[in-house]
């Protein structure tokens, strides 16, 4: 009876043995062919970490190659949440909180996900990032990126704009130019131990492709002076805006540009959109007076009217069809160029009567009205024109004094530029050239052209009389003893939302180029909402007179500079 039950014992014993011999058989079989792909998937990721390689942005310089956008590099912190072990979570929680001045819930719902990769903090301070080290927390790591940073904080902010966490350009240059910017990504397998740490060995590396940098046209000397010059009237006259662009009128190329209200490109996150707009490119406003340089140029041009005809201005008050038209100043008999030099709007209106609404459309088109210029930056408006066939009856005289017509700051600089350059209507731009990390061109900008608008004879003529603003009419407060300038002032009414032209808020400007005889820069000023003193002659004439005497004294410096530097180079050589 025992050797039975001791047979029946071993055989249920063999049996157990078998089947289990048998399962274990079936499920290696099923790992092997079923399973094996998963599994092996599983190992990889625990000793292969994927990292993408960020590429070097490109450094944005002004035209002497001094650096105003450039990359920092600063660590960022990651979590591989399945390697943290559960008990050591909470205090690894407070801990980064307390370091990274994050939110408790935020960090606990990053940890408590079943990822083996999560952000925690992403480009944080050399103090933050000692800190954490020394804790050697694990299932925390770092890795290297680049910030973005802009050494001159203020300086020509609408302009460069400014590049995001992903170092992806968001507004100015830097989204106009992402593409050459940003470079091309590349990415590595690390491996890693058992215990899931960095081994600094690359299983297969692709290295990331650096972006182009940018030379720009503005300088910065420039730039500054502009922006100085124009934070003052700005805070003086408590100014809702302004705008300031400084540009080559020979080339197009733009030396300056800035507006107010700004921001600090550094903490861009703390910026209004009020700020960050360009309103330069992209602020419509009627242009007021400084318009009336379209209707004189179309004058002499078509040879409808001479310097020494006569025109009566009504003694302050003319009547266009049911409208009233005045004057700021009453006027009697004034020949034409007074007529521009005092800014008589009954002049000018007499004027266009005599030149016609046909004329004056196809003036304001070859000025570039109603277009874009086609500069290189993101957010620019075409402006507005009045079609012909929607001129009301009193059209005639608002639109030869820059009512009834919206444009920008960059139209209106280009537009004076014309004057300047001899008679040609030039493209803007503020990239000169795009060059690879090794100095190599990859791409030249240069001059454009977009059509002659008129004739020498005529840009001679109608320079003597804006000569003559300066001199004796209504910019007198533009003149500098020692530099010959021409231009124009403007006092535009804005207006109301109920269609009605407002008696509080104005829009003051100047615009203007030096020296007259042979112009380097030509310059425009506007002022939004000027408390106090609100005429173009008193708030942005001073303006363009202290930009001009310290951007010309600067490039005579520049070029004295070169000067000696190239003599040097060749007594050296010789």
């Amino acid at each position: 009876m025992y050797i039975v039950n001791h047979s029946r014992r071993t055989e249920a014993a063999f049996l157990l043995f078998f089947i289990f011999f048998i399962f274990s058989l079936a499920r290696l079989f099923y790992i092997q062919f079923f399973r094996s792909h998963h599994l092996a998937e599983i190992a990889k990721k625990q000793h292969h970490l994927f990292i993408e390689l960020e590429p070097r942005r490109g450094t944005i310089y002004d035209i002497n190659l001094k650096p105003q956008a450039v990359n920092l590099a600063c660590d960022s912190v990651y979590g591989c949440p399945n390697e943290i072990p559960k008990k050591d979570k909470e205090a690894i929680i407070k801990q980064l909180q307390s370091l990274l001045n994050l939110d408790y819930s935020f960090l606990k719902e990053r940890l408590s996900r079943n990822k083996s990769f999560i952000w925690i903090a992403r480009k944080i301070s050399p103090q933050q990032s000692e800190a954490i080290k020394k804790l050697n927390l694990k299932g925390i790591g770092f890795i290297k990126e680049s910030k973005r940073c802009y050494p001159n904080n203020y300086l020509a902010s609408q302009a460069l704009g400014f590049a995001g966490l992903d170092n992806k350009g968001l507004e100015g240059l830097e989204l106009y130019y992402d593409k050459y910017l940003r470079g091309e990504s590349g990415w590595a397998f690390i491996l890693r131990d058992a215990h899931s740490k960095k081994l600094d060995i690359y299983e297969r590396i692709i290295l990331p492709k650096d972006g182009y940098d940018l030379i720009l046209t503005i300088d910065e000397v420039i730039q500054y002076i502009a922006e100085r010059e124009l934070d003052k009237v700005f805070r003086n006259y408590r100014a809702r805006g302004a705008s300031i662009v400084v540009m080559n009128p020979h080339t197009g190329e733009i030396l300056a540009l800035a507006n107010r209200p700004t921001f600090d490109q550094n903490r861009h996150a703390n910026a209004t959109p009020d700020q960050i707009r360009n309103r330069s490119i992209c602020d419509l406003f009627e242009p007021g007076s400084v318009f009336k340089i379209v209707t004189a140029s179309a004058a002499l041009e078509e040879n409808k009217v001479r310097e020494e005809d006569r025109f009566f201005c009504e003694n302050g008050q003319y009547r266009v069809a049911n409208h009233i038209l005045h004057d700021h100043r009453a006027h009697g008999w004034l020949v034409f160029r007074e007529v521009i030099e005092q800014s008589s709007n009954i002049g000018i209106c007499k004027v266009a009567e005599i030149l016609g609404p046909e004329i004056i459309c196809r003036y304001l088109k070859l000025f570039g009205f109603g277009a874009k210029t086609g500069i290189d930056l993101p957010g620019e408006i075409k402006g507005m024109t009045k079609d012909l066939r929607t001129w009301s009856k009193t059209s005639i005289a608002a639109i030869p004094m820059g009512q009834e017509i919206g444009v920008t700051a960059l139209q209106l600089v280009n537009a004076i530029s014309v004057i300047a350059n001899g008679g040609y209507l030039m493209k803007p731009y503020i990239v000169k050239e795009i060059r690879d990390k090794q100095g190599q061109t990859i791409e030249v900008f240069s001059s454009t052209p977009v059509r002659k608008v008129i004739s020498p004879e005529t840009v001679a003529r109608i320079k003597k009389i804006l000569i003559g603003v300066i001199e004796n009419g209504t910019g007198k407060l533009a003149r500098n003893p020692d530099i010959l300038a021409a231009g124009k002032t403007g006092t535009a009414q804005k207006v109301e939302p109920n269609g009605r032209y407002s008696h509080s808020k104005f829009i003051a400007s100047f615009m203007g180029f030096a020296p007259a005889e042979d112009p380097a820069i030509a310059v425009v000023i506007t002022v939004d909402e000027p408390r106090g003193y609100y005429f173009g002659g008193v708030v942005s004439a001073p303006v363009f007179k202290n930009v001009v005497a310290d951007v010309l004294r600067y490039l005579k410096t520049r070029q004295t500079s070169g000067e000696v530097l190239a003599l040097n180079e060749v007594n050296a050589v010789n």
